[in-house]
């Protein structure tokens, strides 16, 4: 199985204020964009479910332009997709569909219309969009202003990717632990790590007082209610992190490689009513993303 959140995730990264000038001048994590370059990656994932395992890759081509206002930002068409080692041939649609995406100071992120798309390319523009969105996030921290700085941003907003039929309840929420991990100047290259943590108390819809029980060393942030086809429901509960190492150029800013590390530690039982109380003894699991791109 993999994740379902993962592909509504973005809701809570997108929660970034536009940037001054003034938090960035003082910071290594700054943007400078110049129109018509060009940028291509490639980005890798395995997706370890309950049950198998799913891995693809993914090309996105990109090139910087600037809008009406003048924000800049970056345009990619996305191509060579396999699944499983399988190529997927992309209709047209897709090939023509646009990601843009920005570091820019004023530019306000967005989750694009995922509906147009393939849905073997819903994972790499959710995922692509995840290391743009920390990035940003750090961004509007001041106080990451030399190596080793770090900063805890509370959010505490659950996300919800429930669509109300197959899927009751889907929600998780999370914090931002954020940490300028390493500035080297040889190498032109700022490493930022962003780990994605359980809040204190999190806000998520717990039905059965079974599902309050920690899966792990913090309290549950993660759970999902689906309806069986053959009747019945199969409820989850668990305990997600992810932990995000970027690699920015010194020079530019831009993006040079960064990998992603999501996990999260499941109980799950059957049950046969919507209140989740008769239902059969519980099993762990453990879902594992891991997203490379170069």
């Amino acid at each position: 199985m993999i994740r379902l959140s993962a592909l509504a995730y973005l809701a809570v990264t997108i929660i970034v204020p536009p940037v001054s000038p003034a938090q960035t001048d003082s910071t290594w994590l700054v943007r400078r964009y110049r129109e018509g370059e060009k940028l291509l990656y490639r980005m890798t994932a395995t997706n370890q479910g309950k049950d198998s395992v799913t891995r693809y890759e993914a090309r996105a081509t990109g090139e910087v332009r600037k809008d009406s206002a003048g924000t800049f930002f970056e345009e990619y068409a996305w191509s060579n997709l396999r699944i499983n080692d399988e190529r997927v041939t992309l209709p047209p649609a897709s090939l023509k569909f646009r990601q843009r995406l920005s570091l820019a100071p004023s530019y306000r992120p967005g989750i694009p219309d995922l509906s147009r798309i393939h849905p073997g390319l819903i994972g790499p523009v959710v995922d692509l969009l995840e290391f743009y969105a920390d990035v940003q996030l750090a961004m509007g921290e001041p106080a990451l202003a030399e190596p080793g700085d770090h900063v805890y941003v509370n959010d505490g907003r659950p996300n919800s990717w429930a669509d109300g039929s197959r899927i009751l309840t889907g929600e998780d929420v999370i914090d931002f632990d954020i940490t300028l991990a390493d500035v080297n100047p040889t190498d032109t290259v700022v490493t930022l790590v962003v780990g994605h943590v359980p809040p204190a108390r999190p806000a998520i819809t717990l039905i059965a007082p079974w599902m309050r029980v920690p899966v792990g060393r913090s309290p549950n942030n993660w759970v999902q209610v689906a309806k069986r086809d053959s009747g019945g429901f199969v409820a989850s509960v668990g305990r997600e992190t992810f932990t995000a190492s970027i690699r920015l150029s010194l020079a530019d800013g831009k993006v040079l490689s960064a990998t992603l590390d999501n996990q999260v530690d499941v109980v799950e039982r059957e049950c046969r009513d919507s209140s989740l109380t008769l239902c059969s003894d519980p099993i762990r699991y453990r879902i594992r993303r891991r997203i490379e791109i170069n």
